[in-house]
């Protein structure tokens, strides 16, 4: 069962969605709404918009929409009730004893405190004399107690069911167990222990919440070195960033990114509190919009080898698509944080961070390695590619490295001013001529697409459209309706909200997107806050509900009629079929 209309008002009174959304989101009045980067796709230009008159949201880059519930629901990837929990705490109210579903959230809690009773087991078998190998390890890679305790650290037995048996004893289920990833099942239908003999690391999301596990072998003879927790109900190793409950904390608006567990426990240990890591993946635009959701700059710090220089290579590229700053260190002294901190000392490496570059330094100093700058074909190739690099800077930008290289190669800066700034025009009309054309196809594409898969024309599907929004807005527009047969819209979408609009308003309950959370999906509720959010008012409502009314009867009618049409023509073409075929019997 839903929760009830009165609840969800009561919640809707109490919270505000642009109080709600600027803790994730820096937002800047525009108007009557509220703009920013969206934080669900990278973005450097702001098309995320908060509507506070219909307390809704939708961004005009990657089409995500809906009311707080749902924004908070994607944010802190909740289910619904979670998410509904969450800002009912937040607006000091009790959530209902009954009448609603929440066997999906019981399911997360229960993940949750099983892998929380896991990294408990872990670390205390460790530090138990039957532990010690896996204490030993840590203790060999320079970890204190006060480092181990503060991460969990912990370590797996070399035994098939130890945990298994630990949480059979603890009351909790196979099948919970199996939920949380801590126990797999054999072909032959029995049961173990995913991680075994291995040291541990537990992984905690931004709310305290042990969510996963990675887990490094001790046995070097063994060919998977690391094995992580699988994807479940609270873990999706995508979206998650290894520290980021402590980097989060570190009141730094600068963040450490590496590739290991290790390298981020080591900067911490040497004081360097605000580093993260992947969770065992490449970098995804998900964990560089959880990046951009809490610091304004990352320094890439990437292992100094072939596959680090990849990784590094496609951060860039992924960062770009954000407001985020870069900076990218020199390494030396180690392939990688831990052990140029080993060698060399944290003063050093913090120097080596101090001393980073920008992207485009980075970028320069590789170009610079591919060319001969002693011959004049050398120079001219690199400073065709450096101004290619310099197109996107600022002026200001542009002058000091143009200043600097002119002086390194000896060449005219005037010349190579002139040249950057013809390329800058050529390359804007080229981007501008490529943006209009690509967004003609694009809206003639989805035009196209929409109307095929509904078997619906372009008018049909704008006066569906409006007609949602004009009732949405104006909800006196029902006494419109009778007569009207809800049977002509298009089926899905359209005809699921038509009709859940329809009794929000016969229950004389505001049709508010608040109550719309927990009918529709994500997608449905982005597109329902798309027709919100380009629903202008209207002057004269009542005469244009009518017209979309019209304009729905009148191509339903047009497009049965062309059905009607081609099975009559199929009928013929089948009739005159059969008699040909007799004939050719009677010859």
């Amino acid at each position: 069962m839903a929760l009830s209309d009165s609840f969800l008002q009561e919640l809707k009174m109490k919270t505000d969605i642009e109080d709600v959304v600027s803790t994730y989101v820096t937002l800047k009045r525009r108007g009557a709404t509220y703009v920013g980067l969206c934080p669900f796709h990278n973005e450097k230009t702001p098309s995320f918009t908060v509507f506070p008159d219909t307390q809704s949201f939708f961004c005009f880059g990657c089409n995500a929409g809906g009311d707080v519930i749902g924004f908070t629901k994607n944010i802190e990837n909740l289910d619904y009730i979670d998410a509904v929990k969450m800002l009912a705490q937040r607006a000091g109210m009790q959530m209902p004893e009954d009448g609603y579903d929440d066997s999906l959230g019981k399911k997360r809690r229960v993940i949750l405190e099983i892998n929380r009773e896991t990294a408990r087991f872990y670390h205390s078998y460790m530090m138990s004399p039957e532990g010690k190998k896996g204490l030993d390890y840590f203790k060999s890679r320079g970890l204190s107690k006060k480092t181990i305790t503060k991460f969990g650290l912990g370590y797996a037995p070399d035994d098939w069911d130890k945990l298994l048996k630990h949480l059979k004893e603890k009351g909790y289920s196979i099948g919970n167990m199996l939920d949380a990833g801590v126990i797999k099942r054999s072909q032959k239908g029995s049961y173990y222990d995913t991680f075994r003999d291995r040291v541990m690391t537990p992984i905690i999301d931004v709310r305290g919440n042990v969510i996963a596990f990675g887990g490094r072998v001790l046995d070097p003879s063994i060919p998977n070195k690391y094995i992580n927790t699988s994807d479940t109900l609270v873990y999706k190793k995508t979206n998650e960033l290894f520290n980021m409950n402590n980097a989060k904390d570190s009141k730094s608006e600068t963040v450490i990114l590496c590739e290991g567990y290790m390298d981020v426990i080591a900067m911490h240990q040497a004081g360097f509190t605000n580093c993260v890591a992947g969770c065992g993946t490449a970098l995804t635009d998900e964990q560089v919009r959880l990046i951009n959701r809490y610091f304004k700059e990352v320094v890439l710090c990437y292992d100094n080898d072939g596959a680090g220089r990849k990784a590094l290579d496609k951060a860039i590229r992924l960062f770009n698509n954000t407001d985020i700053k870069m900076r990218i260190p020199e390494l030396s002294g180690g392939k990688d944080p831990d052990e140029i901190i080993k060698n060399l000392g944290a003063e050093r490496f913090k120097a080596m961070l101090e001393g980073s570059s920008n992207e485009i330094e980075y970028k320069i100093l590789n170009l610079r390695a591919n060319y001969d700058l002693n011959s004049l074909k050398g120079k001219n190739d690199f400073l065709n590619e450096v101004i290619k690099l310099l197109a996107d800077c600022t002026p200001i930008e542009q002058d000091l490295y143009l200043s600097k290289l002119a002086e390194e190669l000896n060449v005219d800066k005037a010349s190579a001013k002139a040249q950057l700034s013809q390329y800058v025009r050529n390359n804007r009309r080229q981007k501008r001529n490529f943006g209009r054309k690509n967004e003609l196809r694009e809206r003639m594409r989805d035009e196209y697409r929409e109307s095929y898969e509904k078997s619906a024309s372009s008018r049909k599907i704008k006066a569906e459209d409006r007609l949602i929004g004009l009732l949405l807005k104006y909800p006196s527009c029902i006494k419109y309706t009778e007569g009207f047969n809800p049977e002509v819209l298009s089926t899905g979408f359209i005809r699921k909200v038509y009709d859940i609009t329809v009794r929000l308003i016969n229950d004389s309950v505001d049709t508010d997107l608040i109550q719309y959370s927990g009918l529709l999906t994500d997608s449905e509720l982005g597109r329902l806050s798309g027709i919100l959010a380009r629903s202008s008012d209207s002057i004269n409502p009542s005469a244009e509900f009518k017209d979309c009314i019209k304009a729905v009867n009148e191509e339903y009618a047009s497009l049965n009629s062309e059905e009607k049409s081609d099975l009559k023509d199929d009928s013929v073409f089948l009739s005159e079929l059969n008699k040909l075929g007799k004939n050719n019997n009677n010859t």
